[in-house]
């Protein structure tokens, strides 16, 4: 019999991060201050980061340091604790539908052990494909669409009519759209957030069979550290825009051409992620503000033992804005 004893659940400090980023960010929905918003939720963020007893590296984040204050790539925050991790964060996923009073955007944050998180660099977008863990295995995203839309189907016992793609609404992807529509499959389009949308493909209630397109690299990372623990599964490519972005990466050495694995990703399984809603979404319910504070819904998850937990926090601000030095 293993007697190990249970380690230390860092998703559950973690989610008081992405509580504090939605709350602080969930006052500007709709009304159209993206940089505001945005600053809001990384200013909690950080806040709370700073206070939870780890050492980690942000390996995710919102650009180089003279963009600061965002929270930068290479940023160390934390107490300086162990353990040693690397950190992924986007405070606000979905910018554009908060400032728009849209659905479907969240703050989400993850952690792995020191050196196990995929390091984009210069590349900001990479094409995507995810599934839950009735098709994880079984994808393969240089093979054809059509391919892979019935290996879906199989693997979930529906046919491709029934098999449902959410994909990011871009003029990029005119093109897959008409492609899945020629092949039958049905399509969900969503204005902002693929995280969400990847981590959908895991819940059947949520009706989404397999994330499909062009998105965030960053997003792509998150994504991973989530679908591990749940048994799903992501592949990626790099998605290059223009040729100074091809030559940069050919003089750092990367395989542009190369099929980016979920263990690629995130090479760990002791990993742990967070997410809350700001704005309602098939996902998370948004922020909810009350006569004596707000309610948030979180999703938190723990790669190690693959617990998936929905939490349902009640803030008093009464309470909580004299000992935060973030007013809520």
């Amino acid at each position: 019999m293993n007697t190990q004893k249970p380690t230390r659940n860092l998703a559950l400090e973690l989610v008081r991060v992405t509580e504090a980023a939605a709350l602080a960010a969930g006052r500007f929905m709709g009304r159209g201050q993206k940089e505001a918003a945005d600053k809001a939720a990384v200013d909690a963020m950080r806040l709370v980061l700073n206070s939870i007893d780890m050492d980690a590296v942000v390996v995710i984040g919102e650009g180089e340091k003279d963009e600061a204050p965002m929270l930068f790539n290479g940023e160390v925050v934390g107490t300086g604790k162990p353990p040693l991790v690397d950190l992924a964060v986007d405070p606000i996923d979905g910018t554009r539908p908060l400032a728009n009073g849209f659905l479907n955007s969240i703050a989400t944050v993850s952690i792995a052990p020191r050196g196990t998180m995929f390091n984009p660099g210069p590349f900001v977008y990479m094409d995507k494909i995810a599934v839950g863990p009735l098709a994880a295995g079984k994808i393969d995203i240089e093979a054809p669409l059509e391919d892979n839309l019935k290996v879906i189907a199989d693997s979930e016992g529906k046919h491709i009519k029934d098999v449902t793609v959410i994909i990011l609404q871009r003029p990029r992807h005119e093109d897959l759209i008409a492609r899945v529509r020629q092949i039958g499959a049905r399509i969900r389009l969503i204005p902002d957030g693929d995280v969400a949308g990847a981590l959908m493909t895991c819940l059947p209630e949520s009706g989404i069979d397999a994330l499909l397109g062009i998105g965030g690299t960053p997003e792509g990372v998150l994504a991973a550290c989530a679908l591990r623990a749940m048994g799903g599964e992501i592949q990626g490519k790099i998605y290059i825009r223009h040729e100074k972005e091809k030559k940069l990466g050919l003089e750092m050495g990367m395989n542009l051409d190369q099929v980016i694995t979920m263990d690629d990703l995130v090479s760990s399984e002791d990993v742990f992620f967070a997410a809350t809603g700001i704005t309602d979404g098939e996902l998370l319910s948004g922020v909810r503000y009350t006569g004596q504070g707000a309610e948030t819904h979180s999703l938190v998850i723990r790669g190690k033992t693959g617990t998936v937990r929905w939490i349902d926090g009640k803030h008093n601000f009464d309470k909580l804005n004299p000992i935060s030095e973030i007013e809520y």
